[in-house]
């Protein structure tokens, strides 16, 4: 019988690293707020005041939003006068995973949203 390879205490390290980056990265998604402000920066820049108005939310919670986003390397702002103008950062790989997130969604009907631990009835009991 062969054995699997032994993992190196430091391979197991990089893999561990890299698992807590990507479950960081999937935080920056959790949030259906985030995720809205996400697709609508994929129409193009857009304001605090134009992402109000177009998602209905209370500026304070876009406000916080994009800088979460920001923090994490998904948008980025620059000055237009007394506003800043938020923009995606890599956009094509951005749109490519929330499309894959969508297919993966569509093969598993309802199942994530039926999670006892995740899923919509825990958030809502939560509340």
């Amino acid at each position: 019988m062969t054995m699997p390879p032994s993992r190196s205490a430091a391979g197991s390290e990089v893999e561990r690293s890299a698992l807590s980056a990507a479950a960081c990265l999937f935080h920056g998604f959790s949030d259906p707020s985030r995720l809205a402000i996400l697709r609508h920066l994929a129409l193009g820049e857009h304001r605090v005041i134009d992402l109000t108005a177009h998602l209905g939310l209370a500026q304070s919670t876009v406000s916080k939003h994009l800088a979460c986003l920001k923090d994490c390397g998904l948008v980025s702002s620059r000055p237009e006068g007394r506003a800043s103008v938020y923009s995606l950062n890599h956009s094509e790989a951005l749109l490519d995973l929330l499309a894959s997130a969508e297919r993966l969604l569509e093969l598993t009907g309802d199942a994530v949203t039926l999670c006892p631990r995740y899923g919509l009835t825990s958030t809502e009991t939560a509340s």
